[in-house]
């Protein structure tokens, strides 16, 4: 019900749950990993924003210009873009700390999966 009721929900509160989720597993990544810290809260939320935004426009671009070497892979090195958005993230967010690209991309896919379970549950596509 709550799925029906999201795909017709205006896009800004749309906008403003996808933000949130963003957010909250950047914020339980920062919990869980010692190799994430948000030095204030305002860094967090703009790390949420920052994260969609590059998420919805940068890593598309991304995925097609590596689309060769993806196939190669078999599709992991779409791990690699993934770790590759967080780093640029914390890039662009000064007070956004990740050390390590092996960390990025053990962190990338907690992200990835701890994302997807709560848009399952709350019910909303990307």
């Amino acid at each position: 019900m709550l799925r029906c009721g999201m795909r017709k929900a205006n896009p800004v509160v749309r906008f403003l749950l996808f933000w949130a989720v963003n957010t909250l597993v950047l914020w339980v990544a920062g919990q869980i990993f010692t190799s994430v810290h948000f030095d204030s809260v305002s860094a967090l939320a703009l790390s949420g924003l920052l994260f969609g935004v590059i998420n919805a426009t940068l890593k598309p671009v991304m995925v097609i210009v590596t689309l060769p070497i993806t196939l190669l892979t078999l599709g992991l090195f779409l791990l690699v873009i993934n770790a590759l958005v967080l780093m640029i993230t914390a890039w662009f967010v000064p007070r956004f700390h990740l050390t390590g690209f092996w960390n990025s991309l053990v962190i990338s896919i907690f992200i990835s999966v701890f994302s997807f379970i709560v848009n399952v549950i709350l019910g909303l596509k990307k």
